[in-house]
């Protein structure tokens, strides 16, 4: 009579190869430096992006018109980017990094987040057309949350906080002002996180992270994180909105 096995034995074994490819997986997972998203997170309801007044006190238009720069952090900057990219009277937004020094200003170092660094944006833009309280709203309506502490959404860590980085007294006071402003009017449930911090660089992240929105409008994380963003953004500042990215035909997706 041939020899059977214990009944048991296949069952283990199985069991032990499933665990085993898991934690396979796991580990593999972790190595990816691109984001990922987070599905089993829920996509922020309008509610959360909120109808705000506008700024009491702004900044002048400069005698001299030249093109001013804002410096903004609210998460990844892909989607911060994009947002700013369709507003009429900003000519320039590039993905970077501020906070830390230029050794650590690399997306593989600031992704651990321990360099001090945050993901911002530097916004050219024309103040003639646009001026610096409006896009403070737009970035306090639309961009992001800002009662978060060092997190947007599925990213989590101080290199996703919330930010402005002033380059003049004038910028550092409009932006208190209207953050007292809001948080006076109790337009948002929670208290706002947003730093006020001076500017003391500015360091351009990779190419491959420049206009990635409109360079991949079907990457997974776009689409479940960005694309809604720029949708809001067309329907509650219809008279600063510029289909700049040409995305319109994938919002019903």
């Amino acid at each position: 009579m041939r020899y059977q096995p214990l009944s048991w034995i296949r069952p283990l074994i199985l069991a032990s190869s499933v665990v085993l490819l898991a934690a396979i997986a796991i580990s593999l997972s972790s190595r990816i430096t691109l984001r990922t998203p987070s599905f089993n997170s829920s996509l922020p309801s309008d509610t959360n992006f909120v109808a705000l007044p506008d700024p009491e006190i702004d900044i002048a238009v400069p005698s001299n018109l030249n093109q001013q720069t804002i410096v903004l952090a609210g998460g990844c900057f892909w989607g911060i980017e994009a947002i700013f990219e369709q507003l009429k009277g900003v000519s320039q937004v590039v993905s970077g990094y501020s906070g830390g020094s230029a050794e650590t200003a690399t997306y593989s170092q600031v992704s651990l987040g321990k360099t001090q660094h945050a993901e911002v944006v530097n916004i050219t833009y024309d103040p003639t057309q646009i001026s610096y309280g409006q896009l403070l709203k737009v970035y306090f309506a639309v961009a992001h949350d800002p009662t978060q502490l060092n997190q947007q959404l599925p990213d989590r860590g101080s290199q996703y906080r919330s930010a402005i980085f002033f380059t003049t007294p004038e910028q550092q006071q409009v932006a208190q002002a209207y953050i007292q402003q809001l948080d006076q009017a109790q337009r948002f449930q929670k208290p706002i996180v947003t730093q006020v911090v001076p500017l003391q660089k500015f360091y351009a992240a990779e190419t491959y992270h420049q206009d990635f929105v409109q360079h991949n409008p079907n990457y997974p994380y776009v689409v479940v994180h960005d694309l809604p963003k720029l949708k809001r953004l067309e329907k509650q500042f219809p008279e600063l909105y510029r289909d700049q990215i040409k995305l319109s035909s994938f919002y019903s997706r």
